[in-house]
């Protein structure tokens, strides 16, 4: 993290010099409620698992949050990349077939984590589907995504999916190139997640969430707009989804 951004974060978020994250932070808040659910006999499935990125995370205590290796019966990471075969917080990788069931047995699961990668799919319906389907009675759904009604979502619709790649690189220094996938938004406000859920049998709650405004780092001006975005916006104009849900 650059010098610059280390001074914003310290001028509107003092407490980040204590543990290295604000009081705001989504990922901690997010698999902070997670780990509030998981029971050390669970089985989790990591939804898009992707590479585990999140090891090159400086700050110890949110990095840690997320793993669940060791600490459950099992984590299998599903993921239509092949490079998610390296991920090494999961302790068994499945492939991903688009338009194929999952390939794990119904009620075999605990646990769906699905962090980010809502807006990458086709045929978001058949995520909800699956993840009813392979989840135990019982067992819960947790999802992050942006909300396409928020700025984050109207400027990466508006910006073609060619550019992504360099313009989140640009604005977001820690981010590699390697870690930046196409976006569809297909089912990517409060109503549609919450609508999806309630479908498939879940007893769900869904919110917009905001946390520090990490994407406007590369402008301190644009970063100060968006500390007053995130104390004001109204919550169907927040930049993420939260979503909670239980299979009844």
């Amino acid at each position: 993290m650059s010098a610059a951004v280390e001074s914003q974060k310290s001028r509107f978020y003092p407490e980040t010099a204590f543990g290295g994250f604000s009081d705001i932070d989504g990922t901690v808040v997010f698999y902070a409620r997670i780990n509030a659910l998981v029971k050390h006999d669970f089985v989790i499935v990591d939804f898009g698992c992707g590479r585990g990125s999140y090891a090159e995370d400086a700050v110890d205590f949110r990095r840690n949050l997320r793993c669940f290796k060791g600490r459950v019966s099992k984590v299998i990471g599903l993921d239509v990349d092949s490079a998610a075969k390296n991920n090494p917080y999961v302790d068994e990788f499945r492939s991903l077939t688009p338009g194929h069931a999952w390939p794990l047995e119904s009620g075999s699961v605990n646990l769906v984590v699905c962090d980010f990668v809502i807006e990458h799919l086709a045929d978001p319906a058949s995520f909800f589907s699956e993840a009813g389907r392979v989840l135990a009675r019982g067992g819960y759904l947790c999802v992050r995504t942006p909300n396409a009604n928020s700025y984050i979502g109207l400027a990466s619709r508006i910006i073609p999916n060619r550019y992504h790649k360099s313009v989140t690189t640009a604005v977001q220094a820690a981010r590699k190139a390697e870690d930046v996938f196409p976006t569809l938004y297909r089912c990517n406000t409060i109503r549609a997640v919450r609508r999806q859920m309630e479908r498939n049998g879940f007893q769900a709650v869904v919110y917009g969430y905001e946390a520090e405004p990490s994407y406007l780092e590369f402008s301190t001006l644009a970063y100060r707009i968006g500390v007053l975005h995130q104390k004001f916006a109204a919550g169907f104009l927040r930049p993420m989804i939260f979503a909670f849900g239980q299979v009844r």
